[in-house]
């Protein structure tokens, strides 16, 4: 009964249907008061409705009866970062966090790319959080977290050079660049950022060279057009 209840209030919680799924997960929880799952939607459908003190006491039921339940843990981190409560989210995301490099009772590692996304997300808020107010270490190192965790996530090595020129190490900048541009060739927007490097540092015609691969790839790409045209225009007027 409870396993019907659940899949009709989680189908209803997809189609946006909050008040009819609170209603059927309320319904689970008067049968199964520890059904971990009913209590997460719950959860999830007062956060939705700004009601954070019941979302807060709600995730907090989930992690107690199952303390593995990382998404949980996740979001419970995400709302107390949101409300201040800075050391409580940082407690509850490590908590988390190290459950994903632990062992499964079967001895096999967890590997859950869905999962490893969501830290990287969080990773990622923290890096321009810190970045904001300019505090580049600690960006730097939560930009490298992302990495390690999602490697698909491209635009992150940019903002991770973009930190190093911020430092003055603008060598470890462009490394990173040229590195991203090797790997990833389709990926112009690497090619742009190394651009807007090399001309930054005064190396025009190799700025020219990057914008001009982007354009040979994609004519219509409003970034390398722009950047292309601001440098000659620049050229010839120093002339």
């Amino acid at each position: 009964m409870s396993k019907d209840l659940l899949e009709k209030g989680v189908d209803c919680y997809n189609r946006g249907e909050l008040k009819k799924a609170l209603y059927l997960f309320n319904e689970i929880i008067d049968v199964d008061g520890r059904n971990a799952e009913a209590f997460f939607y719950i959860a999830n459908i007062f956060h939705l409705n700004g009601e954070i003190g019941k979302a807060i006491k709600a995730f907090n039921r989930v992690l107690a009866i199952e303390p593995t339940h990382t998404d949980a843990a996740i979001s419970l981190s995400v709302l107390y970062n949101d409300i201040g409560h800075y050391e409580d989210a940082k407690k509850i995301f490590e908590q988390a966090n190290r459950r994903v490099r632990t062992k499964t009772e079967t001895g096999k590692l967890l590997d859950d790319t869905h999962i490893n996304k969501k830290f990287a997300h969080k990773h990622l808020e923290l890096a321009d959080l810190y970045m904001t107010y300019r505090r580049y270490d600690e960006a730097l190192f939560e930009y490298n977290k992302v990495i390690a965790l999602d490697p698909k996530s491209l635009g992150v090595r940019i903002k991770l050079a973009k930190v190093y020129a911020k430092k003055g190490f603008s060598s470890k900048a462009q490394e990173e660049l040229v590195r991203l541009k090797n790997e990833h060739p389709e990926f112009l927007d690497g090619r742009i950022a190394l651009g807007v490097l090399y001309y930054a540092g005064g190396k025009v015609l190799e700025a020219q060279t990057e914008w001009q691969k982007v354009l040979s790839v994609n004519p219509a790409h409003g970034e390398a057009k722009k950047y292309l045209n601001l440098s000659q225009t620049a050229t010839e007027t120093s002339l």
